[in-house]
C-alpha cells in the first residue's frame, strides 16, 4: 500500500469515527487520537522502521554505519491470550552481515533473522506512543541492540496506527507488554541468549505511562475530570469536550485488578509520559527501581507542570531527570525526511533551532548508558 492511499484510509477511517452516526465511545476514541497527533503520525504507519524508500532521512544522510556493530532484526507474532497474536519487532547483536531491509514503506540497515551475537545479554522491552507500532522507535532499538542489548517492540493491540478501538483501556498496555517478555524468555529463537535478571523498559507518551505501571505505579483515572475542570484549555480536556464527553465515567472503566506490576523489569525510562497527573505518592510508593525521566520543555501537546513533574515528585526514588531544551512532544520520535514532514507535519516538524537527529544521537546514549548502570546493579530481587 503506497503512503498516499494509507493516508486516505486512515482519513476516512477518523472521518467514519467523528461522524453522526457514531456512538460515545468511538468518538472518545477518535478524539484521543487526533489529541495525541496520532492520525498524522498513523498516516506514516512505520515511520520509525526506517529511511523510507527512495529518500534519505536525516539521521541516515549523516551517520555512517561501515564501522558500527551489526544487527538482527525479526518480526515475531506473540500470544495475547483469547485475541489474535500481537505483531513485534526485535533487535538483537549479530556477527551476519546487514544490508536495507523494506519495512512496510521504509527501510532498516539490518540482517534478518541473523544469528544473536553474544551470551547473557540484557533484554530492553519498548512501549510505543499512543496510535503508533512497535517501529514506532527503531534508531533508539538499534543503538540499543548495537550497545549490547537485545531490544523488543510490540504493536500494543487496540492504540495502534490502525486501530485505535481501545485507546482509552490503558490497563491493556501493561499486560500486553508482559506477554512480550513471556515470550522473550520463553519461545523466542534466541531465548537462551538473554540474561533473566537484566530486564529494562522503555516508553514514550501513553508507552512512558504503561512503563510506570509495570514498575508498580498505580494511577487513578478519576483524576481526569478534575484535572480537565482546573485546565479545560488543555490539548486533553478540549478533544474530550468536542467529542461532548463531560466525564470519563461514561468510559469504559478498569477492572479491579487492572493495574500489574511486572516485577522482572528492573529498570524504567519513561519519555513525556501521558496522564502523569493521574499519579500520586501514594500510586508510585511501590516504584522501587531505577527510573529515567526525560521531559520535552516544548511539549504542548502535555505541558508541564502537569505530566512528569508530578511523577518526579512523587517517586520514592529520585529518578535521573532530562529536560530537552527547544523540544516538543514528538521529539522523541525519529527525524523524519523531507517526504515524511510534508505527510506528518505535526509529528515532524520541529521548532526553529531544534535537532531531532543531533538530540536521538544524544537520548540514544543516555539510554544505553542508563540501562547498562541500573540493570548491571540490579540484584536478583526486585
Amino acid at each position: 500500500m503506497t503512503l498516499r492511499k494509507f493516508q486516505k484510509k486512515q482519513k476516512a477511517k477518523v472521518q467514519r469515527l467523528w461522524g453522526p452516526d457514531c456512538g460515545l465511545r468511538p468518538a472518545i476514541f477518535a478524539g484521543l487520537v487526533l489529541l495525541s497527533g496520532l492520525f498524522t503520525w498513523g498516516a506514516t504507519p512505520a515511520v520509525a522502521a526506517g529511511t523510507p524508500t527512495g529518500t534519505t532521512s536525516a539521521s541516515s544522510a549523516a551517520e555512517d554505519t561501515a564501522h558500527l556493530s551489526a544487527v538482527g532484526f525479526e518480526v515475531v507474532r506473540v500470544p495475547n491470550g483469547s485475541e489474535p497474536p500481537l505483531a513485534a519487532g526485535i533487535w538483537y547483536p549479530t556477527s551476519a552481515e546487514p544490508r536495507d531491509v523494506p519495512l512496510e514503506n521504509f527501510k532498516q540497515h539490518v540482517a534478518p533473522s541473523g544469528p544473536v551475537k553474544g551470551r547473557a545479554l540484557p533484554l530492553i522491552v519498548i512501549s510505543h506512543g499512543g496510535g503508533g507500532s512497535y517501529a514506532g522507535h527503531y534508531d533508539t532499538a538499534i543503538a540499543l541492540a548495537r550497545a549490547g542489548f537485545i531490544v523488543a517492540a510490540v504493536s500494543h493491540a487496540g492504540d495502534t496506527y490502525d486501530d485505535q478501538s481501545k485507546v482509552l483501556m490503558l490497563w491493556r498496555r501493561p499486560a500486553q507488554l508482559s506477554r512480550l517478555i513471556d515470550f522473550m524468555l520463553t519461545d523466542w529463537q534466541g531465548h537462551a541468549d538473554i540474561d533473566p535478571q537484566r530486564i529494562g523498559a522503555f516508553g514514550f507518551s501513553n508507552g512512558g505511562f504503561t512503563v510506570l505501571v509495570e514498575a508498580g505505579g498505580i494511577p487513578n483515572l478519576d483524576r481526569i475530570d478534575p484535572y480537565c475542570a482546573a485546565n479545560p484549555q488543555h490539548d486533553l480536556c478540549t478533544t474530550l469536550a468536542k467529542a461532548g464527553v463531560h466525564s470519563v465515567a461514561e468510559a469504559a472503566q478498569p477492572p479491579p485488578d487492572a493495574w500489574k506490576s511486572d516485577l522482572r523489569i528492573r529498570a524504567i525510562a519513561a519519555a513525556a509520559p501521558a496522564f502523569g497527573f493521574t499519579f500520586d505518592r501514594a500510586g508510585l510508593a511501590s516504584v522501587q527501581i531505577p527510573v529515567l525521566l526525560w521531559r520535552a520543555a516544548n511539549d504542548q501537546h502535555q505541558p508541564d507542570p502537569w505530566y512528569e513533574e508530578p511523577i518526579r515528585a512523587a517517586l520514592p526514588r529520585p529518578p535521573e531527570y532530562h529536560v530537552e531544551p527547544l523540544a516538543g512532544h514528538y521529539a522523541f520520535l525519529p527525524p523524519c525526511s523531507t517526504r515524511l514532514r510534508a505527510i506528518a507535519p505535526i509529528a515532524c516538524v520541529d521548532a526553529p533551532g531544534f535537532d531531532r537527529a543531533a538530540f536521538h544521537q544524544r537520548l540514544n546514549a543516555a539510554l544505553a548508558s542508563f540501562f547498562s548502570s541500573s540493570l548491571q546493579s540490579q540484584s536478583a530481587s526486585h
